[in-house]
């Protein structure tokens, strides 16, 4: 690991730098964007050669399928490259006494695991993948036992004035010092967070570039709130959370910022690989992971505010068609609907992401809200 170089100072003087947080975060962004683009162009052709090819043509509506038609024959399963980048970049990075060095790799590859065996069971059936509730009750097992770790060894949280186990506590935005004790119950929001993140990433992943465009904005968020959250005078001065390793949270980030580059390289419009599920829920359960253990779980909703509008068209298509028999949108999620609507691809993409980084500005500004 690259930390523990900073020893070796005294032979070359610049190595101390490796002690620095914010050198080892850049390091980790540069080292995951080589590793997804290298491996990333091989594992394109391996793809290739093996058939792993995209089905476009399994979804229900004949419309969409007509849109989509092109992207038939496109290497799919491209969130391996993510899953490969990642945790080799954070482990590099990041500081080997931190518990979140490994902690924040280990959900990324449990959920895309999740995401692998789905889109095997696609690719060697030629099905929809596993079952909805399967899956589903899959995702709730993985943040279930995240969850009773973190109850157990709870998150290491300091607020002003604030007093009580902060770790398993829910800390409420715009308001100073307000937060609601969990204890046990912690397990039960640490489920909600991951499985709707990474269902929320897998909802938005319809579209060339959307997911992957996103979720490097949320990841460039997280990066500034974890070097102020593990920064104690940061964190003093904006009346946020302290929260102990937060640094190191933040070279995990940069690592996701820079695989998410590296990926979107290949993923670009038109896309030369897809991420499938083993990406999107990877993605999304390592989103979620961040916020809880950033102690942001209610400003990630603002954050993420593309991934919710996403997730609930689908909640909000569903119910009105189940209670109403008529639906809100032409179809669901939200990027197919401007699609049908005349929006070429592109300009949905990009109007998408500029939303995400309006978004993101605005999660940062809120942090003088207090």
């Amino acid at each position: 690991m690259l930390y523990q170089l900073h020893h070796l100072e005294d032979v070359l003087r610049g190595l101390g730098l490796l002690r620095h947080a914010e050198v080892r975060a850049a390091l980790a962004a540069i080292i995951a964007f080589a590793i997804a683009v290298i491996f990333g162009r091989w594992f394109i052709r391996r793809q290739r050669s093996t058939g792993a090819l995209e089905k476009a043509s399994i979804t229900d509506s004949g419309r969409l399928n007509a849109l989509h038609a092109g992207k038939n024959q496109t290497p799919t399963m491209g969130g391996v490259i993510i899953l490969v980048s990642v945790p080799v970049a954070t482990l590099l990075g990041g500081q080997p006494g931190c518990r979140w060095t490994y902690l924040l790799p280990a959900i990324l590859l449990a959920f895309g695991a999740l995401g692998f065996v789905d889109d095997s069971i696609k690719l060697r059936r030629g099905t929809k993948g596993l079952k909805a509730r399967t899956k589903l009750i899959c995702q709730i097992l993985l943040g279930g036992l995240l969850g009773l770790y973190l109850v157990a060894f709870p998150i290491e949280v300091q607020y002003p004035h604030a007093a009580g186990e902060l770790g398993t506590a829910v800390l409420f935005p715009f308001f100073k010092h307000a937060y609601l004790p969990l204890g046990g119950l912690f397990v039960v929001l640490v489920i909600l967070v991951t499985t709707a993140a990474s269902n929320a990433v897998n909802l938005t992943d319809g579209i060339d570039g959307l997911a992957i465009g996103c979720s490097i904005l949320i990841g460039v968020t997280f990066v500034t709130l974890a070097f102020l959250a593990g920064y104690e005078r940061a964190s003093d001065l904006l009346q946020i959370p302290h929260v102990e390793g937060g640094a190191e949270i933040a070279v995990f980030s940069c690592a996701l910022v820079g695989a998410g580059l590296g990926f979107l390289w290949f993923n670009c419009h038109p896309a030369q690989i897809f991420m499938g599920d083993t990406g999107a829920l990877a993605l999304g359960g390592a989103i979620g992971t961040v916020a809880l253990l950033l102690k942001q779980e209610i400003l990630l909703v603002l954050i993420a505010g593309v991934l919710v509008a996403e997730a609930l068209s689908v909640v909000l298509q569903v119910l009105s068609f189940k209670l109403r028999g008529k639906r809100i949108f032409l179809i669901a999620p939200l990027h197919h609907h401007f699609q049908f609507l005349g929006w070429a691809e592109t300009k949905v993409t990009v109007r998408f992401w500029i939303a995400g980084a309006i978004l993101a500005l605005i999660s940062l500004i809120t942090l003088r809200i207090r």
